[in-house]
């Protein structure tokens, strides 16, 4: 029996357009669900933001309060959801 390779959701590869606000994190150009996703791990990585004591939450500096709606503080899933509010 052979196992059918697993096809990508389209809905995610399409581009999308981030607004301003997340923009300044990913930058301006269109690009996947998937990337931007990419781009916000690499952004938070490269300047510590995950919590020390659980990684599951992530700090926000000043660029991702406006992502985060003004939050200081939110969960890796509460992000994904604040972050698709700034797709179009």
């Amino acid at each position: 029996m052979t196992e059918k390779k697993r096809q990508p959701n389209a809905a995610f590869m399409k581009p999308m357009n981030p607004d301003a606000a997340l923009g300044a994190v990913v930058g301006n150009d269109p690009i996947p669900r998937t990337e931007v996703t990419k781009k916000l791990w690499a952004y938070i990585k490269e300047r510590n933001l995950q919590d020390p004591t659980n990684k599951r939450m992530i700090n926000a500096d000043e660029k991702l309060l406006a992502v985060f709606d003004g939050k200081k503080q939110v969960s890796m899933f509460e992000m994904t959801k604040l972050v698709s509010n700034h797709l179009s």
